[in-house]
């Protein structure tokens, strides 16, 4: 008995075997970059709702202390978080209303500005989180922004009530250093502050 032969579907050449895995690769980094882009948008909204919680405790902190936290006289605004930001917007009032009786002599903040400092809750994920039992908030702590990255903070005066010479904003300068962590702000042609989200913008510079 005669038997024809079958003839099965012919496979995949190399040549389309590598068309599939370069058409794999090339979707996969589309969808890497669009992850990364949605990310750091996402960053960078999360920045400016932060910026403008402590804008509005600043503000309200000036209301009843008659001046903005008093921070050093620094270029880049850094180490300020802890006491400028933290300690008068939320740890000075945390004292006073969890003290009972609270010293005479108090002449700190009495009120808690910005709640979502709360080391206990931290809500907005920007503080060192303290879970233990029992845990109180830490007389000092810095606030991070969402790349990891300390807050910058500057007073237009110092503790002595003269002027700090690197503040630009006539009230007080707030930012974060954005996603690549550098900032140069008093220089306005520096590409460092392109992704700065600031209240200020940097001067600029004097003509010859």
């Amino acid at each position: 008995m005669k038997t024809n032969p079958r003839h099965g579907k012919p496979g995949f050449t190399l040549i389309e075997l590598m068309a599939v895995i370069t058409i794999i690769v090339i979707l996969a980094a589309l969808v890497v970059v669009g992850l990364e882009s949605a990310n750091q948008k996402q960053s960078r909204l999360k920045a400016t709702v932060q910026l403008t919680l402590l804008t509005k405790g600043l503000e309200q902190y000036k209301l009843d202390m008659a001046s903005y936290p008093v921070s050093a006289n620094t270029a880049n605004g850094l180490g300020q978080s802890g006491t400028c930001l933290y300690q008068a917007l939320f740890r000075d009032g945390y004292d006073f209303t969890s003290s009972g009786t609270p010293p005479a002599t108090w002449n700190k903040a009495t009120t808690i500005y910005v709640p979502d400092l709360d080391p206990t809750s931290s809500k907005q994920g920007w503080v060192t989180p303290v879970t233990a039992s029992g845990a109180v908030p830490p007389a000092a702590t810095p606030v991070i922004d969402p790349w990891g990255k300390e807050y910058r903070y500057r007073s237009v005066k110092n503790a002595a009530g003269n002027a700090n010479s690197n503040t630009i904003n006539p009230e007080f300068d707030l930012w974060t250093s954005g996603r690549d962590q550098n900032t140069d702000p008093g220089t306005p042609t520096a590409t460092s502050n392109k992704d700065d989200i600031r209240n200020f913008t940097p001067p600029t510079p004097s003509r010859p």
